[in-house]
């Protein structure tokens, strides 16, 4: 490891001398190195720190997976500026750009398979009517902000809209780009679609409008004449397709985005002010308990019951975490004192966490989890057993949650050992508190800040400082994460 960290030093003084870039940064071929170096952007959809501290995004579970598939260590670069990304890897600078859009005026890169369709939205101020927003860029009373990869969406949309005008924004990414609406600076931002809706629950006071017309394939790219990789890039994605991985880590990123509604959002920020600190010791404490992330209880308990000690459901479910009288029994606990519904609440999620197998990866072990919290253990043991008969997979939430509403049909539960059970309502509770705890997530300190554990086959290199971690925004500066592993 001492020898690897070197050589990327090395690598980054070598980088800062008066030689062309061209010679100084050059690549070896991946082939010799067994090191795929990849650029990479840093954001919610691609490469971030998550709310646990582990290195997460769509990008980076397909490369990670692509390199342990083919015997290669990784090196990721993170680069702040989109046109320099790709540049960077026309130059050799690198073996492969991720997340990005096919194009066909860039005869030096080759493009692997399209795995996605993002399609630019606008983003303003939810207050504006949408017929207004529109009104005023057609008539080219306001003027679009918008980064360098959107620019062919911009410039085809000005074929039709003759007043429409644009302006790129440097030095800022894609969710500071929203943030800027959401704080008032700019007045319309254009941004793909993914990241709107990822963004939107963070800053519920924006709006998105969808008049671009068709989206974009995001694909990987290589230098043109890296045959080789590329096909080995096809090949993967055609494996990742077919097996349902692709389908899988999409779902773990986007699946449950559009699950809470602006207007909910928002009410969950207010109560974030306004209730939480009332209770953010006792599920500091809850958490030092049972070892499960504050936030997450939270969100849980918020889902449950708005934090609302007093809250009842028509099936005789009370208090803030929502148990059953026999539940709590088995607790011990009074379900109406808010204390104690919490430290009961989170211990049986604990309980529900150790009965799913251990096998399981995070984060669907937690996801089945909470299903178990909200529908018991026993309907969701069906539900696996239901999948596996579907030939689909047990272990994944992604695939679960299709298969726990067929608990409703005489034709499935009447063959199951635990019968009849209302099981879209846990997809639709797991999914909305996640999105919830990613709120939390977003605006709230870990128990037990620190960074990323090194490990031998995964490099982070960051040289601009950019923060990499999801709550980058909104919590005191610390130091930026430079160069890190997992």
């Amino acid at each position: 490891m001492k020898h690897w960290l070197m050589a990327l030093f090395a690598t980054a003084l070598v980088g800062c001398s008066d030689m062309p870039n061209q010679q100084v940064n050059r690549v070896l071929p991946w082939s010799e190195s067994k090191e795929l170096v990849v650029l990479v952007q840093n954001g919610p959809t691609t490469l971030y720190v998550d709310a646990e501290g582990k290195y997460s995004g769509l990008e980076y579970d397909l490369v990670t997976r692509f390199a342990e598939a083919h015997g290669l260590k990784v090196r990721f670069v993170v680069e702040r500026d989109y046109h320099r990304l790709l540049d960077r890897l026309a130059r050799r600078e690198a073996h492969l750009a991720v997340g990005v859009y096919r194009d066909d005026d860039r005869p030096e890169l080759a493009f692997g398979p399209a795995y996605q369709q993002i399609e630019p939205v606008l983003v303003y101020r939810a207050a504006v009517p949408a017929r207004r927003a529109l009104a005023a860029l057609h008539d080219g009373v306001a003027m679009v902000k918008t980064l360098p990869q959107y620019l062919q969406a911009m410039n085809r949309y000005k074929v039709g809209q003759p007043g429409f005008k644009w302006r790129l924004v440097e030095g800022d990414d894609a969710e500071g780009l929203v943030e800027g609406v959401a704080d008032g600076e700019y007045d319309y931002v254009v941004v793909d679609s993914h990241l709107a809706g990822v963004a939107q629950n963070y800053f519920p006071s924006v709006a998105i409008a969808r008049p671009f017309g068709p989206g974009q394939p995001l694909a990987w790219a290589t230098p043109a004449e890296d045959a080789q990789l590329l096909a080995r890039i096809e090949r993967h994605f055609g494996q990742v397709a077919e097996d349902g991985t692709l389908k899988r880590l999409i779902d773990r990123y986007y699946g449950h985005v559009d699950r809470v509604a602006p207007v909910d959002a928002l009410a969950f920020l207010g109560k974030r002010e306004t209730v939480l600190p009332r209770y953010r010791d006792w599920f500091l404490e809850a958490e030092d308990k049972t070892g499960l992330d504050w936030r997450l209880l939270a969100a849980l308990a918020y889902q449950e019951s708005h934090w609302n000690p007093a809250a009842v459901s028509p099936h005789g479910v009370r208090g803030l975490m929502m148990l059953t009288t026999d539940t709590a029994n088995r607790l011990g606990v009074n379900r109406l004192d808010a204390y104690q519904s919490i430290q009961g609440g989170a211990r049986y999620i604990r309980m529900m966490l150790d009965a799913i197998p251990a096998h399981i990866p995070e984060p669907d072990r937690t996801w089945l989890a909470l299903a178990a919290y909200n529908v018991g253990i026993g309907h969701l043991s069906d539900a696996r057993r239901l999948a596996g008969r579907l030939n689909k997979n047990p272990d994944s939430w992604a695939d679960l949650k299709t298969v726990l509403p067929l608990l409703r049909d005489p034709k499935y539960f009447s063959t199951l050992r635990y019968g009849y059970a209302r099981g879209g309502e846990p997809v639709i509770f797991v999914e909305t508190l996640r999105t919830y705890y990613d709120i939390l997530a977003r605006f709230e300190e870990p128990r037990t800040p620190g960074l990323p554990v090194l490990a031998e086959d995964v490099v982070i290199h960051n040289p601009d400082n950019l923060r990499l971690q999801i709550n980058n925004r909104v919590l005191p500066a610390r130091a930026p994460l430079q160069q890190a592993a997992l």
